[in-house]
C-alpha cells in the first residue's frame, strides 16, 4: 500500500491523518503523461472536443481567476470525455508581447540602459529571455494545477501564441 495513505503501526496499517499530495502526485503524473492519458486520439473515430487555454499573461504569475478558469476547463473535458468525445485540452503560452516589452524596458532603465541604445537584435533577444524567465514559471504554475485539480492537461503540445520563427516579419 502507498505510504502516502498508510502508516504501518504495531503490524496494522492504519490511515495517516493527513493526505500529502506531494508524495504521490509527481509519480502518477509521470505515469499519466508516459502513457499518454492526455493526448487526443484523431483517429479514433470518435467526434472531436477541444479547448484551448488562452495564455496567461506572461509578465507574471497566475492567481485565482486563472485556476478557477483552468477547473471549469478541466470539468468540460471530463465531462466531454465521459460522453464519447476524443477530447484535447491544448495548452498555450504567451508570446512576448507588449505588457513584457514594458516590463524588459523597465529592467532595462534600472540598468541605465534603453532599448534604442541596444538595438532590435538584442532587445528582441532579451525580451525572448525574459518571456523564457517568466514563461517557464508560469508553464510550471499550470503544470502544478495540472497535478493537483486540472489532471487533463497534453503538456506535451504547448504551444506559443506567436512562435520564435514569426519574429523576423515584425
Amino acid at each position: 500500500m502507498p505510504a502516502a495513505f498508510f502508516t504501518l503501526c504495531g503490524g496494522i496499517h492504519m490511515l495517516n491523518k493527513s493526505f500529502e499530495p506531494a508524495q504521490i502526485e509527481t509519480r502518477l503524473y509521470e505515469l499519466w503523461e508516459s502513457r499518454k492519458a492526455f493526448s487526443a486520439q484523431p483517429n479514433s473515430g470518435k467526434k472531436p472536443f477541444t479547448i484551448m487555454i488562452p495564455p496567461p499573461n506572461v509578465t507574471g504569475t497566475l492567481h485565482m481567476g486563472h485556476a478557477l478558469t483552468m477547473t471549469l476547463q478541466d470539468t468540460l473535458i471530463r465531462w466531454k470525455r465521459m460522453q464519447g468525445f476524443d477530447t484535447l485540452w491544448q495548452p498555450g503560452t504567451d508570446h512576448a508581447g507588449i505588457a513584457t516589452q514594458m516590463v524588459v524596458e523597465r529592467t532595462l532603465a534600472t540598468e541605465g540602459k534603453t532599448r534604442q541604445e541596444m538595438g532590435r537584435d538584442a532587445f528582441i533577444e532579451r525580451v525572448w529571455e525574459w518571456k523564457e524567465q517568466s514563461g517557464g514559471g508560469i508553464t510550471k504554475q499550470l503544470r502544478r494545477l495540472g497535478r493537483r485539480s486540472i489532471g487533463r492537461v497534453n503538456a506535451s503540445r504547448w504551444m506559443k501564441a506567436f512562435p520564435a520563427r514569426c519574429g523576423k516579419y515584425l
